[in-house]
């Protein structure tokens, strides 16, 4: 016999031609029947009937753009002459007010990375092994000794990472931050369906779900409080990153300046891109409204891959999704979000056959929805603030372990980029036959987030001959390799 709560469930199911997933209900436990209760309770059902019937039953294509053209750019010589040090000033009266906080995407786990754990647990340290979180904590102390400020640190994970997450950041002692300026937050998660629309089970008593995207900071900033505790701080500027790019400059004062000043509810960092088919969203003015189309988008948008007859790529400026969002902007796209659009990916999603077996398909064989960040740029009401930025320094994730956007390439630009510190400061650094740099080599970022910084600190000292170069927080010598 069903309860009269398990009837609802199954009225509500068959409503919305979902009741399949009750299928295996006989043979499930008391706590199996609760949980999946609760998964098909959180469910929006509107929202996906709407996804369904538009992107997978009919798939409705987005409208083309009769214009498409290159977003403006604050570019690298505005940045270096006096409107960039204006920006920078404005930027760093901001931090020392208190008014910044930070927000880090971080739901995913490292399964492309070869790793068993969140993706921040990740060792990126090529010399002390240290993990993601930790570099970025290392920039939250830098920051926070040097402009005497208290920055929160808002962190969204998933439903698949969150209790090892928050475990980690225990053993860990909060990287030394105060744990109460450390929150977590969980992003929702949407069902898979079918090519026929209907939801997915990866066990009997388990909906297949994934994370609803980095555009799920919006919901997750507003319903998990996040905004309440800024707006009880005096934070009105979140600096927006994301855990695998390592070198990502959270609360860059220059970035926060041209922000404020210009009274910006959005803005964004832009790297030039490497090929016009790099797996890299495009900055775009699209009919006149500021869009990000992602690489998956490319397709519908061949001109994204063009070239000029000089070579040089026709729409440049790429998105590190790197952003510094107001907070009453976020509120007021939230009060939209059933605006707010969504993305399909066809994937390869494990289910359970009729016979309640797992099979892991060899082919795509079911969508998967989720939301940009990005997208939240579309509903500003100022001119794109986009910020031109070299990728050493500021822009390298890591997807996989080896290739394109990984650990080995990640570490081959922190060696060039770190080693040019070294040898500005009199260190010899040891080099092949090519001129490539043949050591590990690591600078903590909570002692130094620039080479100013770093020959500041190390004026007059003297340098270690052979194996790899480290310097850990306090600016003590990690031991290295001979």
């Amino acid at each position: 016999m069903m309860t009269d709560s398990e009837a609802a469930i199954r009225e509500r199911l068959r409503c919305h031609d979902q009741d399949h997933l009750l299928r295996f209900w006989p043979r499930l436990s008391e706590d199996e029947r609760r949980g999946l209760i609760a998964q098909i309770e959180s469910i929006d059902f509107p929202l996906m009937d709407r996804l369904i019937d538009g992107w997978v039953l009919h798939k409705s294509l987005p409208k083309p753009f009769d214009r498409i053209e290159t977003v403006p750019l604050i570019t690298r010589a505005q940045c270096n002459g006096p409107e960039g040090q204006e920006a920078t000033e404005a930027g760093e009266e901001a931090l020392r007010s208190g008014r910044v906080g930070l927000f880090l995407v971080a739901g995913g786990q490292g399964t492309r990375l070869g790793f068993p754990g969140p993706k921040g647990a990740y060792p990126i340290g090529p010399v002390s092994q240290r993990p993601l979180f930790a570099f970025h904590a290392e920039k939250i102390h830098n920051l926070q000794g040097r402009y005497g400020c208290r920055l929160p640190w808002y962190i969204m994970l998933s439903e698949t990472n969150e209790a090892e997450t928050r475990a980690f950041f225990d053993a860990n002692g909060y990287f030394g931050l105060q744990q109460a300026d450390v929150r977590f937050c969980r992003q929702r998660m949407v069902p898979c369906v079918t090519p026929e629309g209907r939801f997915m089970l990866d066990d009997p008593g388990h909906i297949a779900m994934n994370p609803n995207g980095h555009g799920g900071s919006i919901p997750a900033m507003v319903e998990c409080g996040i905004l309440d505790d800024a707006r009880e701080r005096g934070v009105d500027t979140l600096s927006y990153f994301q855990v695998d790019n390592w070198a990502a400059r959270v609360a860059d004062p220059l970035f926060i300046g041209f922000h404020v000043s210009r009274h910006a509810e959005m803005s964004s960092k832009s790297q030039r891109r490497n090929d016009p088919n790099e797996a890299v969203g495009v900055h775009c003015l699209c009919d006149g409204e500021y869009r990000v189309i992602e690489y998956t988008e490319f397709e519908t948008y061949p001109q994204m891959c063009k070239t000029a007859d000089s070579g040089e790529i026709v729409y440049p400026a790429g998105n590190p999704a790197i952003h510094i969002v107001a907070v009453d902007f976020v509120k007021r796209v939230y009060d939209r979000y059933e605006e707010f659009p969504w993305h399909l990916a066809f994937k390869k999603i494990p289910y359970v056959d009729d016979q309640g077996d797992l099979v892991t398909p060899a082919h795509e064989n079911g969508y998967k929805f989720e939301t940009f960040i990005f997208d939240a740029l579309r509903f500003v009401n100022h001119p794109p603030v986009v910020l031109e930025i070299e990728r050493p320094g500021e822009y390298t994730p890591i997807k996989v372990y080896d290739g394109t956007n990984s650990v080995l390439r990640a570490w081959d630009v922190m060696a060039e980029y770190w080693a040019r510190w070294f040898e500005a400061a009199g260190c010899r650094v040891p080099r092949d036959g090519n001129g490539k740099v043949s050591v590990r080599i690591e600078v903590s970022p909570q002692f130094a987030r620039s080479e100013e910084e770093f020959l500041r600190k190390t004026r007059g000292w003297s340098w270690p001959t052979g194996g790899d170069l480290a310097i850990d927080p306090n600016g003590g010598w990690i031991a290295s390799r001979k």
